[in-house]
């Protein structure tokens, strides 16, 4: 008896510690800790930009030389000539002369004309150089004569024109035959309608499988007993 009893406390005693150990392990155990990782922000340095600097060009305006303009000089050359010409005409009264010459150098002419008064008056001229000089005579005595009112000879007797009315024919008017044109009226065709065919669209639904969300296995950690 005395053999078994020790046995048993021997036992209850073995147990009894390792109850312990389990509680002083369990105790003792520490869960791992994780420490968050530390993020430094990467440090960026703003570059410098230097504005580029710009020279103002200068700019010098083109000079430009206004053209110099000569007139051209035209070398004229010598051009004698000589003309003369002579009017008479009774019924307006005109009745002169004039006749010209030149060398280029010396113009020399003389022109002649009857005045009113009935004398002649005669210029003898000349231009060179030195300028234009002239020589002016008369011919003959002013004679005023006297005034004498033109007689008029009465004018025939004017007949006026005889004027005869034209002779008017009337036009005999024939009328033209008119003719009715026939109208025929147009055989009406009623258009023929064929109705679509309407075929509805057959919607086909899609399977729909739900998914099967399975939830994970938490394992203790076995702790091991500290001695």
């Amino acid at each position: 008896m005395k053999t078994r009893n020790s046995n048993f406390i021997l036992k209850f005693q073995f147990f009894v510690l390792v109850a312990l150990f389990s509680v002083a392990a369990a105790n003792s155990y520490d869960a791992p800790k994780y420490e968050a990782p530390k993020y430094e922000a990467p440090k960026y340095e703003v570059p410098k930009y230097e504005a580029p600097k710009y020279e103002a060009s200068k700019y010098e305006a083109p000079k430009y030389d206004a053209p110099k303009y000569e007139a051209p000089k035209y070398e004229e050359a010598a051009q004698p000539y000589s003309f003369g010409y002579d009017v008479q005409d009774k019924e307006s009264y005109n009745d002169f002369e004039h006749n010209e010459k030149s060398d280029y150098n010396v113009v020399t002419g003389s022109y002649r004309v009857v005045l009113p008064d009935s004398r002649i008056q005669i210029v003898t001229y000349k231009a060179d150089v030195n300028g234009y000089t002239a020589d002016v005579k008369y011919e003959g005595e002013a004679k005023y004569p006297e005034y004498v009112e033109p007689q008029s000879k009465a004018s025939a007797s004017y007949a006026a024109p005889a004027y005869q009315a034209p002779e008017y024919q009337k036009q005999a008017y024939v009328a033209s035959a008119y003719t009715t044109p026939a109208y025929t009226t147009p055989a009406y065709t009623a258009p023929s309608y064929t109705t679509p065919a309407y075929t509805t669209p057959a919607y086909t639904t899609s399977a729909y499988s739900t998914k099967v969300y399975k939830t994970p296995a938490y394992k203790t950690p076995s702790a091991s007993p500290k001695y």
